[in-house]
């Protein structure tokens, strides 16, 4: 005889949850059959849901005794304003239970799933001793924790499996601990079982149901269920969230536009990571116009999940972002149109309690059939748009429908094609020679001559000269604009190439400074390679390094870095420690909004004297004034209001040049003394 905890309550009935899992149908409590009158329609004779939802108080049981923004009352609250909204009249109440071991290990490994069932022996005690292993794992955990992440789960399994079996077409799972951080070998991020992942396999599993969308819109990136599905092209992952360079939670690459799937399962995974906090309705719903609704109408799912955090809502602190209920809304009406309509919505996070209340009745009217409230004018911002740009360049590789326009491949006209890249080293090659005298160096190792050739350039003093500015950096930016949007031919009279070096060179020359100028963009296709790296900006530096900079009679040299260039700069001094630290009077890194100003890696004595030597030049709203322990690792860093790193080295140039001329003033004033 099952215990009443293993039980599962369908509409006030309770039946054992090992019912559930003999055969491919679950067994449901039927009410008793009666007569029906001659006089009333077979349609009328019973209330048909079309909706239905899963709810249990008893998962409020997992609590934080210091109160923490996953809180139980996240539930309570949405079951309440639906109720009070009269939703809950019109949807099926539907079974919940505690996932099974079977069904959770298609995700997870065993290991995983004892050590979530141990926590419910824990006591007070072993609940502070342990504080700090979970808060550095983002949870918290509780003796009913177990008993609430497998209801959370299985809750989900039950409404996916409703609308996959058509006993509903759209359900809602209103759940917690929430899962969309929960990896197969490890409990993170508030979550401690991934209960779409496992929803989604066993929705496989026990149904004809085999394509499935995730589309997570939570602020934070899915990494459990990205992971889940990695390899696996019947489940398509899309997810909207706030990256800033990997700098926001869960953190790392993993959730780059560029993490695209692995083997069977590349193009599955979709990633649309925003740069910076602050997004809103226009934003997200260009990126389902552009991304999200193209590929997903080529994916042509059987059933749609939505794990649907909430926290990038209007008004939750830990999100920062601003969608609005609408916004909300509008998304699931237009994932609605998929799958023939059937659609699973699951809670993840969400933590201001208005917000997350308001915006899930505004997804839950929505599924009960009612149309999305009008949206004022929209314009997308300049960062989503041009995140939305990239990830449809990347997407493009996969989906036919995701198609940024793109030139003709160069090998059709290569007889008669010259690239740009090429065409802007003569260019540029000209330009140096003419106005500042400056020549090409020439390059022995046939790796980098195929990469770089005609991309380096110095003064002619640079023998004799002592002292000497090495400036590392990309082409300048090439603003270019189109006759159409149906080819890429280029308005030529409208389009220009803006070279940030032409100010520092000008400058340099007139101060009487030796410059050695490193183009490290490389040129692609190359067929030779250099051994032991793949870091050819770092290379061709290290390299000039050595079969030039040392034999000159520069002895106070600075560095310079702008974009690409910095991680080349910092490659340099991390391979060439002592003679840099000898020699080197300053180092100056310029970074756009999406790149983190590198540091030197384990010595504490090159560490220190970078510290000391360097400045940092980054956007105002950059993340890393969000990380202090990498602020801590730069010496002077000037905030600039502009993002854009080819704007941002123009408005920093009066800085830049005062730092090197302090620096360079007083090891000239050091030298003549010690003469």
């Amino acid at each position: 005889m099952p215990s009443t905890e293993d039980t599962m309550e369908v509409d006030g009935a309770l039946i054992s949850s090992e019912s559930t899992t003999a055969g491919n149908s679950a067994t449901y409590a039927q009410a008793p059959s009666r007569p029906r009158a001659a006089s009333v329609p077979a349609t009328l004779r019973e209330h048909t849901y079309l909706v239905g939802y899963v709810y249990s108080s008893k998962m409020m049981a997992h609590s934080c005794v210091h109160g923490h923004c996953e809180q139980p009352e996240r539930i309570s609250r949405i079951f309440d304003i639906l109720k009070e909204n009269h939703c809950l009249e019109k949807m099926k109440k539907l079974p919940i239970r505690r996932v099974l071991r079977e069904e959770a290990l298609l995700v997870h490994s065993q290991a995983l799933w004892d050590k979530v069932l141990a926590l419910h022996s824990l006591t007070e005690q072993d609940i502070a001793d342990s504080e700090a292993y979970y808060n550095d794992l983002s949870l918290y955990v509780h003796p009913s924790t177990p008993y609430a992440a497998q209801l959370s789960a299985g809750g989900v399994i039950e409404a996916a499996l409703s609308v996959a079996r058509g006993e509903v077409k759209k359900s809602f799972a209103i759940v917690r601990p929430p899962g969309h951080h929960a990896e197969p070998d490890e409990h993170m991020g508030f979550c401690f079982f991934n209960n779409v992942s496992i929803a989604a396999k066993v929705v496989q599993l026990r149904t004809a149901v085999k394509r499935i969308l995730i589309l997570d819109w939570d602020v934070h990136h899915g990494n459990g269920t990205q992971r889940a599905f990695y390899d696996d092209p019947s489940v398509l992952y899309i997810s909207l969230h706030r990256y800033e360079g990997g700098n926001f939670y869960p953190n790392g690459p993993f959730g780059s536009m560029t993490s695209c799937g692995e083997g069977p399962g590349v193009g599955y995974s979709v990633n649309i990571p925003w740069p910076e906090k602050g997004m809103g309705d226009a934003d997200y719903i260009l990126a389902f116009q552009k991304i999200v609704m193209p590929i997903a109408l080529e994916f042509s799912p059987d059933l749609v999940i939505i794990s649907a955090g909430f926290d990038a809502a209007e008004g939750d602190d830990l999100g920062e972002c601003h969608v609005s209920p609408a916004g909300y809304a509008h998304m699931t009406h237009m994932l609605s149109s998929l799958a023939g309509g059937k659609l699973v919505v699951a809670l993840e996070g969400g933590y201001c309690l208005d917000a997350i209340a308001a915006s899930a009745l505004a997804v839950t009217r929505i599924i009960l059939g009612e149309m999305p409230p009008q949206l004022p004018p929209l314009t997308a911002s300049e960062a989503a748009t041009e995140t939305i740009w990239q990830v449809a360049m990347e997407q493009s590789k996969y989906w036919k429908n995701v198609d940024p326009k793109s030139s003709e491949p160069i090998e059709e006209v290569e007889p008669i094609a010259i690239s740009l890249p090429e065409l802007l080293k003569a260019h540029r090659q000209d330009y140096l020679f003419r106005e500042h005298g400056m020549l090409e160096v020439p390059l022995m190792s046939q790796a980098l001559i195929e990469r770089f050739s005609a991309q380096i350039a110095c003064t002619p003093d640079i023998m004799e000269n002592d002292s000497l500015i090495i400036f590392a950096h990309e082409f300048g930016n090439l603003a270019v604009e189109l006759d159409s949007v149906v080819t890429c031919n280029v308005r030529q009279e409208h389009s220009y190439l803006v070279d940030c070096s032409k100010s520092l060179l000008a400058w340099a020359n007139a101060e009487g400074y030796a410059v050695l100028d490193v183009n490290v963009f490389p040129k692609p296709y190359a067929k030779s390679k250099l051994k032991h790296t793949e870091d050819y900006g770092g290379a061709v530096l290290v390299y000039l390094w050595d079969n030039y900079v040392q034999l000159t009679a520069a002895r106070q040299l600075i560095l310079v870095g702008h974009g690409p260039g910095c991680a080349a700069i910092m490659s340099l001094i991390q391979q060439r420690a002592a003679s840099v630290m000898k020699t080197v009077q300053g180092v100056v890194q310029v970074v756009g909004l999406h790149n983190i100003p590198a540091t030197p890696r384990d010595a504490p004595a090159l560490r220190q004297w970078y510290f000391e030597n360097s400045i940092v030049v980054v956007p105002t709203t950059h993340p890393i004034f969000h990380d202090s322990k990498a602020l801590k690792k730069h010496g002077s860093i000037f905030r600039m209001d502009e993002e854009k790193p080819i704007k941002l080295i123009i408005k920093a140039m009066p800085g830049i040049q005062s730092f090197i001329k302090e620096k360079l003033s007083v090891t000239a004033g050091t030298d003549a003394n010690s003469r």
